[in-house]
């Protein structure tokens, strides 16, 4: 635990997703409809939306908070413990580091994305 939260690396989210977890993504929309994890129990929360919509989110499961790299999902959990959330913990490394462990990913092939680097990543024109 660093700073009071708890950080998973993404095979200990995946395996407790297979087991009871829920693994919040806070990626905005273009990036999750693109690329998302592939576990069964996935909600979709943009860390944008989390101020009013944190209220929604299960307190009798163990969320596990994702996004690309680790950053967004840190910042949500830390939001939440202010809040009394207790089940909690942010997935380290994010897709970038699931995929790079070989963990199952789903794609949309027409939701694809464009740019030259994580920070300038938009929706592609359709054709």
């Amino acid at each position: 635990m660093i700073q009071g939260i708890l950080h998973l690396s993404p095979r200990e989210a995946f395996e407790l997703c297979s087991d009871e977890g829920i693994l919040v993504d806070v990626r905005d929309d273009y990036l999750s409809s693109f690329k998302s994890f592939g576990v069964p129990d996935v909600l979709y929360l943009p860390a944008g939306n989390l101020s009013n919509l944190y209220n929604d989110l299960p307190r009798d499961k163990c969320l596990i908070f994702a996004d690309s790299a680790g950053i967004h999902s840190k910042e949500a959990v830390m939001f939440l413990k202010d809040k009394g959330y207790e089940n909690i913990a942010n997935m380290a490394g994010g897709l970038i580091e699931w995929e790079r462990d070989g963990l199952p990913v789903k794609t949309d092939t027409r939701e694809r994305l464009t740019g030259s680097c994580m920070c300038q990543l938009r929706r592609r024109e359709r054709e």
